[in-house]
């Protein structure tokens, strides 16, 4: 799903205009974001949890050329999906 459909979704469904929607997902979007680059924790209660989590630095091989590469520590975004959600996913599947 793309954030257009998530915009006409929603202003269809609060009768707003898409204008007013986009600008409240832009904002919603940007918190998020915000608050993951400051290493803070988002909880959506019914939907999940995002998180930033750290990967250590490594080396590995390029399977191309066969060198040996170091790559560096990084942080990472890990999703936690609620209990509500993950049975509704496994209720969808049977």
């Amino acid at each position: 799903m793309l954030k257009k459909n998530v915009v006409d979704k929603m202003s269809s469904e609060l009768s707003m205009q898409k204008q007013d929607v986009s600008l409240a997902v832009d904002i919603i979007l940007e918190t998020m974001a915000s608050a993951l680059v400051e290493d803070r924790r988002i909880e959506l209660r019914g939907y999940g949890s995002f998180s930033v989590r750290k990967r250590k630095a490594r080396i590995t091989k390029n399977p191309r050329t066969g060198t040996m590469m170091d790559i560096p520590e990084r942080k990472t975004l890990h999703f936690t999906m609620s209990k509500s959600l993950k049975e509704a996913l496994i209720n969808e599947t049977e």
